[in-house]
């Protein structure tokens, strides 16, 4: 039997950002010229985009782990590494993306509609792009950030104007199939239709979409039975249509007490109490269905019903139904209010923010630091290299975190522990934050430059010998 699939977990990972590279320009005369390290390439996305064409999780349910390309390193000679693909993943209209705690991250509705689950890391930079006045020739590049990587859950929730709900084998998938040109598997055992099935229904000018979902039983809201993953369908409708069976052949049942325990599974689950109802008597094509139509109809329009009896065998009585759908559907969607454009919001951060929070930690007696960049910074240093070490030293103390961890009150030797709290890099502080670069001399220069070439330090060798062998023999006087 074919598994009903419209919830799955996800797990997602965006590719790797390509390491930049430390390369020194070599050539024939010029052994050093200069730094020509290549940037790292971006990794790759992984987005999800609605296509309507889709419509199931299926896929997803038995490939559940999906990963972007990374990023290519950089090369010398200028050349900047490859940027990873972005994978494209497509959903059904109607996805609800939530994260493991259950929030809401998107709701994907629409042709087109994206949402970037996973972000690429970043290209390290090469030393060439880091080379400056100061740091002639860098011997050290950044690393590439690694991609985005998290769980996510995708909840379908079918896009309709109408949702037929009812008991199981009640009639739902032979009403839709007669409304409309869809073709549902029909059959007369319980829960035949395991997969929501939509249809189109064209009445006069009004055009709108029904949903035939898999049947309702007592304690669906906890999930009994198909439970959840019929009422999770129902969200989004405009008119739900109770679908009640007159001709059934369960002795202990009747449309009426179907009716009642129905619309208690709909107030436990909750959310659809605004939503108006129309119940249809269906089968009224067999003697005892119309016999007993005819006798639980006053008593329903007593509640409030609009009340219709259909046969989809016979096709009696669906064009009236047809029409009164379409004026409650046109009746809805004037109501609603008009959808503007999506506006593009630009908020950018107070030029006085620092970007960073210094906090004390007592239970590991570490003084805390967090925020976007130092964070971005720590993941992006090479600390097998000392210079690329002074070279993070220098951009946090611009960046204020020395002061900072001076007002936060930190003394000399205190644990400084920057990044989350399961992966941070912690050393211990000192207030010139020099991290152990003063032993590279004076930093962002490489001495190897300014070293001369050989022959010419040769002939300045020959020349100082001459000159001083000829100083020796105008101070030597035999006489």
């Amino acid at each position: 039997m074919t598994t009903f699939v419209d919830r799955v977990e996800l797990h997602v990972a965006a590719g790797n950002g390509g390491h930049g590279c430390a390369s020194v320009h070599r050539e024939k005369f010029k052994p050093l010229g200069g730094p020509d390290g290549g940037n790292g390439g971006r990794g790759g996305d992984v987005t999800l985009v609605v296509d309507q064409a889709i419509t199931t999780l299926l896929e997803y349910h038995h490939s559940p782990h999906r990963k972007a390309t990374n990023g290519q390193p950089g090369a010398g000679d200028n050349r900047s590494g490859k940027d990873g693909q972005d994978l494209v993943l497509t959903v059904p209209d109607g996805t609800v993306v939530l994260d493991k705690q259950g929030n809401v991250l998107a709701d994907l509705v629409g042709q087109g509609t994206t949402f970037v689950a996973g972000q690429g890391g970043r290209g390290g930079l090469g030393n060439a792009a880091l080379s400056s006045a100061r740091r002639k020739a860098p011997g050290f590049a950044l690393l590439g950030e690694p991609g985005e990587a998290r769980d996510i859950v995708l909840e379908l929730k079918t896009v309709a104007d109408v949702a037929l709900v009812g008991y199981p084998s009640a009639g739902k998938s032979s009403l839709i199939s007669v409304l409309s040109a869809a073709k549902p598997k029909i059959a007369d055992y319980p829960f035949t239709t395991l997969v929501p099935n939509l249809g189109v229904v064209t009445a006069g000018s009004t055009v709108y979409t029904i949903a035939d979902v898999p049947g309702l039983i007592p304690g669906a809201s906890q999930g009994r039975g198909l439970g959840l993953e019929f009422l999770r369908h129902v969200e989004r409708c405009s008119v739900l249509v109770h679908v009640l069976d007159t001709a059934t052949l369960e002795s202990d049942r009747d449309p009426v007490t179907d009716l009642d325990i129905i619309e208690e599974e709909l107030k436990q689950y909750g959310g659809l109490e605004d939503r108006p109802r129309v119940v249809v008597l269906n089968k009224i094509d067999i003697p005892d269905g119309q016999d007993l139509a005819d006798m639980i109809r006053p008593d329903l329009e007593e509640r409030g019903y609009q009340v219709f009896e259909v046969s989809a065998v016979a096709r009696t009585g669906l064009k009236e139904l047809s029409f009164a759908l379409a004026d409650i559907v046109a009746k809805a969607r004037a109501a609603k209010p008009k959808e503007e454009s999506t506006r593009i919001v630009l908020r950018p951060k107070a030029v006085d923010d620092a970007g960073f929070t210094v906090t004390y930690d007592e239970a590991e007696d570490v003084y805390r630091v967090r925020g976007e960049k130092p964070e971005r910074w720590v993941r992006q240093t090479d600390f097998n290299n000392d210079e690329a070490v002074g070279y993070l030293a220098d951009r946090l103390n611009r960046l204020g975190v020395e002061d900072a961890l001076m007002k936060a009150g930190a003394r000399a030797g205190d644990g400084v522990a920057i990044g989350a709290e399961d992966n941070a890099v912690v050393f211990d502080w000192e207030p010139t934050m020099m991290a152990g670069a003063e032993m590279l001399g004076r930093r962002g220069e490489d001495h190897r430059l300014e070293a001369p070439r050989p022959a010419a330090q040769r002939r300045r060798d020959r020349e100082a010998e001459r000159d001083e062998a000829q100083r020796e023999y105008d101070e030597f006087d035999p006489f």
